[in-house]
């Protein structure tokens, strides 16, 4: 007979109830049935610790939590900004909380390794508050990204401008992470209806992460959005929406962030200039949307908040857009890694990483855990990516 796991119910029923996993989920994941997981979960019978460790694996929990007195007090490391009908949530999803955690613990180490290179403290992080006005907020982030109406013009599509304006902001030195998993594992992927993106102010590392599984078109205002976050000195994890006619529901930061978001993306002088009142919402959120390389709801929702066009109008186009959204959403969940990897974690911080494995300052094996590749793969990664 097997060794019995002395697991403790109390911690087992918090850890499922943490994972939003129902019982017999849980006992389909870890091959047994319902009743025997409820009786664990009563006590009235005891896992083996082959069990307790599936147990473990699928709640995302470390193994040693099960035999804890009591469910530990889990606090989060940076204010969550999410809320339904202006109250906070209150819930973060294991995959929330181990992303949070990975980005926090390569944050550490990438502190470290630039001020070993020199960096000192960046001058726009907590450069505002939210008693700052939207347009001098604004000004300031698109002067320190460098952007131009010329650079709209450069950009081929939506797509290749969400790029560019990625690229500024690591030129800027913000660790900007876009990714739609955990770590990199392909079977945990985040959920959009749980967050959008984070950002987490620092004055060296400023890091702001975006989560990958919403669609690509939406993802210039996330990064906008979570800008805005640094520019006010406040770390926070956002759900934001452009689907509300109002705001009301929103943390105020959230609000402010909004704002200046769309004011960088379409400014109103310019949306103001260009809209034509006597055409269809779809022409004008369609020439506009090329114009500005952002979404078509984008600007649609600047419109509407600059009272061009009606809630009704918008609410309509809005609710056909994300129709449409639902049916193109991409992921990251693959594809080739000397491209996905740099884009999960970060251009710049990749290249630290690597380099640093190449010059002997930094192990093979920790290298491999930050970048989430294993250690075999770290040198012909380099080779691959030019560095060395």
């Amino acid at each position: 007979m097997m060794a019995e796991a002395l697991v403790n119910p109390s911690v087992l029923l918090w850890a499922r109830d943490r994972a939003r996993m129902e019982p017999s989920l849980v006992a389909d994941k870890t091959h047994v049935k319902t009743d025997r997981l409820l009786d664990w979960e009563k006590g009235t019978a005891r896992p083996t610790f082959k069990q307790a460790e599936d147990l473990a694996n699928v709640l995302h929990i470390p193994f040693g939590f099960l035999f804890l007195p009591s469910p530990p007090k889990e606090t989060l490391p940076i204010p969550d900004l999410r809320t339904v009908e202006n109250r906070a949530t209150g819930w973060l999803s294991p995959d929330l909380r181990d992303v949070l955690a990975d980005v926090l613990r390569k944050q550490d180490w990438y502190r470290e390794y630039l001020a070993d290179q020199g960096a000192g403290p960046l001058p726009f992080v907590g450069r505002f508050t939210g008693k700052d006005l939207v347009v001098d907020i604004a000004a300031n982030i698109t002067k320190t990204l460098n952007l131009t109406v010329a650079d709209r013009d450069h950009a081929k599509n939506w797509e290749e401008f969400l790029n560019l304006l990625i690229e500024r902001a690591e030129k800027a030195n913000v660790w900007v992470m876009r990714s739609g998993i955990v770590g990199s594992n392909t079977h945990r992927p985040l959920e959009v209806d749980e967050f959008r993106g984070f950002a987490i102010c620092d004055e060296i590392v400023p890091a702001v992460f975006i989560n990958g599984k919403d669609v690509k078109v939406a993802q210039a205002f996330t990064l906008m959005h979570e800008l805005a976050h640094l520019w006010l000195g406040e770390s926070g994890i956002s759900d934001f929406s452009i689907a509300h006619s109002s705001d009301a529901d929103q943390n105020r930061t959230e609000r402010k962030c909004n704002a200046v978001a769309a004011e960088v993306l379409v400014p109103a002088t310019l949306l103001r200039e260009h809209w034509n009142r006597l055409n269809p919402i779809a022409d004008n959120a369609g020439n506009l949307s090329t114009y500005f390389r952002v979404s078509k709801v984008v600007v649609a929702r600047r419109a509407y908040d600059l009272k061009l066009i009606s809630w009704e109008t918008y609410d309509a186009f809005y609710q056909e857009e994300v129709n449409q959204w639902r049916k193109k959403r991409e992921d990251d969940d693959g594809g080739n890694p000397y491209y996905t990897l740099p884009v999960r974690n970060g251009k710049r911080f990749t290249s630290a990483v690597l380099r640093s494995a190449l010059e002997y300052t930094l192990l093979l094996r920790d290298a491999g855990k930050l970048l989430g590749l294993s250690p075999s793969k770290i040198i012909p990664f380099a080779q691959k990516a030019g560095i060395g």
